[in-house]
């Protein structure tokens, strides 16, 4: 069944309540990440690798995440869409992840992308970064309920 604006709208809003529960009442933060992954992937059909890479010792490095094993434990600010997206400190979208030339591939499934930094101030301190196997599958609502999310995240960081 296709999910329409007002159904899309009404789960994101669900989720993001959901999330700051989770985020405010776990105090083991293991547990924060793992919820929040598990709440993503189990509810949005068209996320396919759902998971975060936090900043240790100046790079991207792999934390939790449900979908196929990844290569990229590690990864170097302004390599790849992730780490463009903790170099530049901005949300991006990939509709189509074959036209980039940068790209990083987790799969070869994966279609388009998004990543959002988790920032404190002017501080990334990690990402939220969504794979999906439909081309342009991310749109505003996505970005504004990961964002939320990640902002939820840093005020606890």
């Amino acid at each position: 069944m296709e999910m329409t604006l007002e159904m899309k709208k009404e789960l994101f809003g669900k989720l993001e309540l959901q999330a700051k529960e989770l985020i405010t009442n776990e105090k083991d933060m293991d547990r924060v990440y793992q919820g929040i992954v598990q709440l993503l992937d189990n509810n949005i059909p068209y996320f396919n690798w759902t998971g975060f890479y936090m900043v240790e010792n100046g790079e991207l490095v792999l934390g939790h995440y449900i979908g196929k094993p990844t290569d990229h434990l590690k990864i170097q600010f302004g390599e790849g869409i992730c780490g463009q997206a903790a170099a530049n400190k901005e949300t991006f979208i990939v509709d189509d992840v074959s036209k980039e030339s940068n790209y990083l591939a987790c799969s070869f499934e994966t279609a388009s992308e998004i990543v959002v930094p988790i920032m404190k101030g002017d501080e990334v301190l990690g990402e939220i970064d969504i794979d999906s196997d439909e081309i342009a599958a991310f749109d505003e609502l996505d970005q504004e309920l990961l964002e939320k999310i990640a902002a939820m995240l840093a005020e606890r960081l």
